[in-house]
């Protein structure tokens, strides 16, 4: 009972946030920026003014690690295998060579401006899947900072805001049809909110593909996720290796490191593929998922100072710019080899 007082605070305060951020995402006449990202600048002025106290820090700490966790287990059972065979094989291929630079590209990118690892692979995660949700998934399963999560969604972000607007006038400009925009639009741009505005901005059957296309590349948050814990585990285990070799006393258990929260978030996705979960249930755990997520990052913007991440400098910025870039060449660039455009 202590604990539930300590956290509710805090927690509650993340929660007036979300709810506040997820108001102003429907009240504007289209979806230019969703609500995770305006809770998280929210919560990063709010920070200029009220740093977290001893009332509010505790419940802003549990929202943002155990609550985000949560959020993620439930966002599994909005997740289904059956969307990919909706979509087809077109957008599988394609989001495989995007992903492929994400990453791929990515890893030399960051190496070369410097960057930590955690960072560099948050800002490719967003890019690659789906924005502010993938790299909040990635996040406690590398045990990133607040302050690299709140950048990476910030890097991602300011590229959408200038795709939203340059994709319906390229796609025009080039008369695209209204299958091939949709398919470059769901696989280059980031966040969903984004990918809807710049899919329905050229056609109604261009959004509905791309929004299409944009939920498969979700479900590769499930491999990824997956792929990153293996790293972080074994990481983890040549840091203590390293301790003990310099005669620093270190163990590394299996259980302690490994993020069992990930097996439930698997485990709702399979169990939504399977369609043990009724629709009407999916689609509530869905929405309950998302407003936990977004106070999550109400509460990662809480604790963000701007000071911190000026730190990191200008490369986190250029790494996204130029990722981002890459993909959107990548993306139309197998889509002209396969014969679609």
């Amino acid at each position: 009972m202590n604990k539930i007082i300590q956290v509710l605070p805090g927690f509650l305060l993340a929660l007036i946030i979300a709810a506040i951020a997820q108001l102003l995402e429907s009240l504007l006449p289209i979806h230019l920026i969703g609500s995770s990202v305006i809770a998280l600048f929210i919560g990063m002025f709010i920070h200029q003014i009220y740093k977290p106290n001893a009332i509010t820090k505790p419940g802003i700490v549990f929202t943002s690690k155990k609550v985000l966790k949560f959020a993620i287990v439930l966002l599994g059972a909005s997740l289904s295998i059956g969307t990919i065979l909706q979509v087809g094989r077109l957008s599988l291929t394609v989001m495989v060579f995007t992903l492929l630079t994400c990453f791929g590209g990515g890893y030399f990118v960051g190496k070369a401006l410097g960057l930590d690892w955690k960072l560099s692979n948050l800002i490719s995660a967003g890019t690659g899947i789906c924005g502010g949700s993938a790299i909040a998934a990635i996040a406690p399963v590398i045990e990133a900072e607040d302050k690299d999560i709140a950048y990476a969604i910030s890097a991602t972000f300011l590229f959408d805001m200038a795709m939203i607007v340059l994709f319906p006038i390229m796609g025009k400009a080039m008369g695209l049809s209204d299958m091939a925009y949709g398919l470059w639009a769901g696989t280059a741009v980031n966040d969903t909110s984004s990918v809807v505005a710049a899919g329905y901005a050229f056609s109604e059957a261009a959004g509905d593909f791309a929004t299409m296309v944009k939920l498969t590349r979700t479900l590769s948050i499930i491999p990824t996720v997956l792929i990153f814990a293996m790293i972080h585990m074994r990481l983890k285990r040549k840091e203590a290796t390293f301790a003990n070799e310099i005669g620093i006393t270190s163990q590394v258990k299996f259980t302690k490191i490994f993020p069992w929260f990930i097996l439930l978030f698997v485990g709702m996705s399979i169990l939504n593929s399977v369609g043990f979960i009724p629709e009407a249930v999916s689609a509530t755990l869905k929405d309950l998922s998302k407003f936990l997520m977004v106070g999550a990052l109400a509460a990662i913007g809480l604790n963000t100072d701007f000071k911190e991440m000026k730190k990191s400098g200008y490369q986190p910025m250029v790494h996204g710019f130029i990722i981002s870039l890459l993909v959107v060449v990548v993306a139309f660039a197998v889509e002209y080899f396969m014969g679609i455009i």
